[in-house]
């Protein structure tokens, strides 16, 4: 991925920069995921907290996620663009949705998580490791 990357929501209200490489590139098919998604699967990039720069004020809300933590999910509340997902128990990472990137051509999911969820019909690719839950 090229640094630094940056994004928006579709409103361009809240935007945000990282310059450091992400630490994994993933395919979430967790149902919570799927939920807050309105797609078979969310796919994100995973960057730590401290390397994001955002600036605009996302609206929160917080939900017990499949592995039956608190997930916190960042949007915008002018346009809705579901933006950013922490976890409880890994507050150091931050899950960035991958259709708010500027460029998003570089974005190579590297594996495909709760897959024990995934939709029948979705063509996961072999070519990446697949994880029925998450990987610890």
């Amino acid at each position: 991925m090229k640094l630094p990357f940056s994004g928006r929501c579709a409103c361009g209200s809240i935007r945000y920069l990282g310059r450091r490489a992400p630490v994994a590139m993933i395919n979430c098919h967790c149902r919570d995921c799927q939920l807050s998604s309105g797609a078979p699967f969310a796919s994100g990039i995973v960057v730590m907290t401290a390397d994001l720069e955002i600036s605009g004020t996302p609206n929160t809300y917080a939900v017990r996620a499949s592995s039956g933590g608190l997930a916190t999910r960042s949007f915008c509340s002018d346009c809705g663009t579901p933006l950013f997902t922490q976890s409880e128990a890994n507050p150091q990472f931050t899950s960035i949705r991958f259709p708010s990137l500027d460029d998003t051509s570089d974005f190579k999911p590297m594996l495909d998580i709760y897959t024990a969820g995934a939709q029948p019909w979705v063509c996961l690719d072999q070519t990446i490791p697949h994880f029925p839950q998450s990987p610890q």
